[in-house]
């Protein structure tokens, strides 16, 4: 079974919260990642999910590392050509910009279920192509059952 990597990273303060955005974005993911081994798990994928915590001393050095998510290694918006921005959150994140998706003309600053579902099964099919070099990408050079007899192929 292959893997299929989901990291998660968010602001957690000193009593173990983090803010509103975070944590929404926190339950889409997890509901995510149920929709993707349902789909993936009976092509030989799982989806596992790694939960990280940033320190506030850390957040208030980088902002943008909050709320990030990457899918098998790469962040989320490279597999749904997006790219990061950045508004005003809530009173865990102080004077921060914190990170938001830009997407389609759209901004999300709670990262919504759909899409993760949508870069996951992007990552998820990635994941079955065979290895560049390997037999199976190359085919066997063989044709297949039936084909080159009673010249159907030939």
């Amino acid at each position: 079974m292959k893997t299929l990597s989901i990291v998660w990273q968010r602001l957690v303060n000193d009593q173990g919260k983090t803010c509103p955005r975070c944590q929404g974005t926190g339950d889409a993911v997890r509901h995510a990642v149920e929709r993707l081994d349902s789909v993936l798990k009976p092509l030989g994928v799982q989806p596992v999910l790694e939960c990280r915590e940033l320190a506030p001393t850390a957040f208030r050095d980088q902002p943008s590392e909050s709320n990030r998510i990457w899918v098998d290694g790469q962040p989320l918006e490279a597999w749904l050509d997006g790219q990061t921005g950045a508004s005003r959150c809530c009173d865990e994140c102080g004077d921060q910009d914190c990170r938001t998706l830009e997407l389609e003309g759209r901004s999300y600053e709670v990262i919504p279920e759909e899409l993760l579902v949508r870069a996951g099964l992007k990552a998820g099919i990635r994941l079955l192509e065979p290895e560049p070099g390997s037999q199976a990408a190359a085919g066997s050079g063989k044709p297949a059952s039936g084909c080159g007899s009673g010249g159907c192929c030939y």
